[in-house]
């Protein structure tokens, strides 16, 4: 007779194990301070940006009001992943109470999905500038506006929770999280059981993508009658194309590194922490670099600071 091996389903508290970077021995300081400087350019930069749009009046505006929401979503994302590697690269600490773990997952994929939402809010900004000119100050109204954030936040807030609630009746037969943070996908993998709908669920975020980059069409495309309008378009749209297509880009190659099996373990660990890493430091770089208003704030505050010291 052949022997069935069964396992059973673990029980709370669960502690899970990160699986992880592999730091070889002496190199754990270097990248605790690589981390850290991550954090700190990050901090900095948004920090700055959503500073200046508080005290500039004249950026009390919908465009820069999506940019501070952008900005907050970025140091949301950055938060929840970064002080846990400099944990793991200067201690060693690969645990991790089950709470804090569905805290971080949930956190991470929050900060995925209101970047999505938020850059949907924004190209619909755009696309009433562009196609209800002369009345977009009584269209896009400040409850229009709070309106506009706040469900973009309630959306993708919805969409995690809703992920997220299935893990209630989802029992675990492991506790080593091959990955080097918690992720909806990481522990789903620990289930005894299929997670079909799970995996279904994760699409919806398709839908979301493919409505911002129609919202962004018909606002360039609304301008073919007059090349101003359309080079307008273009100007003011740019900043939130190269945000999108940065995001995208770091997603895209999170996908196709899993498609290699013979890759490095660490390299596709690396690759898999490309959104959270690159575009909270490069955002404020565009849109300081891009958006002329913030630039010149930005400049103003700088000069104002140094003649103080």
């Amino acid at each position: 007779m052949e022997n069935i091996t069964v396992v059973a389903p673990l029980k709370q508290p669960i502690t899970f194990v990160l699986e992880g970077f592999y730091v070889p021995p002496g190199y754990g300081s270097l990248l605790f301070f690589l981390a850290l400087l991550d954090f700190v350019v990050v901090l900095l930069g948004n920090g700055m940006v959503m500073l200046i749009i508080i005290i500039e009046r004249s950026l009390h505006r919908p465009m820069f009001v999506m940019v501070w929401n952008l900005a907050a979503c970025d140091l949301l994302g950055v938060i929840a992943v970064i002080p846990r590697f400099m944990i793991h690269f200067l201690t060693g600490q690969r645990r991790i109470a089950y709470g804090h773990a569905i805290a971080q997952a949930f956190c991470v994929h929050t900060y995925g999905a209101a970047v999505q939402t938020i850059l949907c809010a924004m190209a619909y900004d755009r696309y009433l500038t562009h196609s209800h000119i002369g009345l977009y100050h009584s269209i896009m109204t400040s409850t229009r506006l709070i309106f506009s954030c706040a469900l973009a936040w309630f959306i993708a807030l919805l969409c995690i929770g809703v992920l997220f609630y299935f893990h209630i009746n989802v029992p675990l037969c492991g506790n080593v999280l091959q990955h080097i943070y918690c992720s909806n996908r990481a522990i789903l993998k620990l289930a005894c059981g299929p997670t079909t709908l799970n995996n279904i669920y994760g699409h919806v975020f398709i839908v979301i993508a493919f409505s911002y980059i129609k919202i962004l069409q018909a606002t360039v495309t609304k301008g073919k009658a007059d090349s101003s309008i359309r080079s307008k378009a273009f100007q003011t749209c740019a900043s939130h194309l190269v945000v999108y297509v940065l995001f995208e880009i770091a997603s895209a190659i999170i996908v196709l590194s899993h498609r290699f099996p013979s890759m490095s373990q660490n390299i596709k660990k690396f690759l898999s922490i490309l959104t959270v890493i690159i575009p909270p430091a490069v955002n404020p770089i565009i849109y300081g670099l891009v958006i002329t208003e913030l630039r010149k704030s930005i400049i103003k505050l700088f000069r104002l600071t140094v003649r103080q010291i």
